[in-house]
């Protein structure tokens, strides 16, 4: 009998006072291994101290960002803030990090370059291995963490393009491909970090390599169309932000991308009343998507976790559209369906 392979799951949702603590609690009875927190401080609360209420709230579930950046947050703060939360949690902590995006966006900053995040990465790493390094000409350590026992959390890399995918292979613990959930687009991004794994000689069985998945469960299947357009567009805007290279993305994809990086509704990020959402067809969001009827979710998720991937972070869809804390209720209501009759098909399979 041939045993299949058994990725670890987690669940983005972002942070809300009143709600994130309960709301984990449930995450964690329905099944799944990780809850991410988006850290973008214009249109979320923060995730640290959520995430801390979490951890009391919860036993087993690993707890972390979804993503934070090097632009908002010096790598000496979010060392800190991570190390606190693996205390807090007793070593269930992982700090999720990319480039930055709406968090930048919205005070009017760029996005940080490939070199500026692996820096950040290589800061985080010294300083929560309790390291001390040079910055402006100053020794700087975590000077709380002397005398304590905090393993350092791992680090987990969200990448889109070729140059950010082979830079996290070689500093990450983790890394995850945000390019949609087409097989072809996880078989490219897998192609990208084997290759360069090959490369510079890590093992791979050494880095745990897996996906944000844009992934409705529902059983009227337009309705799930419905609900994965803003994420379909949302990621695909990742593919195409100003300046990033386009091609070498799919026809489908690189069409939309370029679209994206004049016509991205930044005001509405990851909200479905976005203006660019218009442009993202039905077909579009099924092919870059997983969305419908359990059955489907079970097929289309099996085939990309079967291409090689270790983990996988849902990115979903909720039905209720404001205030803040009800539309992340509304969206583990959502889910419940996948947790009762797709994830189980996730668990220790054979």
């Amino acid at each position: 009998m041939t045993t299949r392979h058994t990725p670890e799951v987690g669940l983005v949702m972002e942070a809300s006072p009143g709600y994130t603590a309960r709301l984990a609690g449930k995450i964690e009875a329905m099944g799944f291994d990780y809850l991410l927190c988006p850290d973008t401080q214009n249109l979320a609360p923060d995730p640290y101290g959520q995430l801390s209420l979490s951890a009391a709230a919860t036993q087993t579930l690993h707890l972390g960002t979804g993503v934070t950046n090097p632009v908002t947050r010096d790598a000496a703060v979010t060392a800190t803030a991570i190390m606190t939360l693996q205390q807090e949690s007793g070593g269930r902590a992982i700090c999720v990090i990319g480039r930055g995006d709406s968090s930048a966006a919205h005070i009017g900053m760029k996005n940080a370059t490939t070199a500026q995040l692996q820096t950040c990465i290589e800061r985080i790493k010294a300083y929560t291995s309790g390291k001390t390094i040079e910055r402006n000409a100053t020794q700087s350590t975590l000077r709380w963490l002397q005398g304590q026992d905090i393993a350092p959390p791992p680090i987990d890399i969200a990448c889109t393009g070729p140059k950010t995918i082979r830079m996290a292979v070689e500093v990450g613990d983790r890394i995850s491909f945000a390019v949609g959930s087409a097989p072809e687009r996880i078989e490219w991004a897998l192609n990208t970090a084997h290759e360069h794994l090959q490369k510079i000689g890590r093992d791979r069985s050494g880095i745990s390599i897996g996906a944000f998945v844009n992934l409705v469960c529902d059983a009227d299947e337009q309705r799930a169309i419905d609900l994965g357009r803003m994420i379909a567009g949302m990621v695909a805007h990742f593919a195409g932000m100003k300046d990033a290279p386009v091609d070498h993305l799919p026809p489908q994809l690189k069409e939309l991308a370029i679209h994206m990086q004049s016509q991205y509704d930044m005001t509405h990020h990851a909200q479905e009343e976005a203006s660019h959402a218009t442009g993202v067809s039905d077909e579009f969001v099924d092919w870059f998507s997983i969305c419908g009827p359990p059955e489907k979710c079970r097929a289309r998720l099996r085939t990309i976790v079967d291409q090689g991937l270790d983990h996988v972070y849902l990115l979903g869809g909720s039905p209720v559209a404001h205030p803040h804390g009800e539309r992340q209720a509304g969206m583990i209501r959502q889910t419940q369906l996948f947790a009762d009759e797709v994830l189980p098909a996730f668990r220790n399979s054979s």
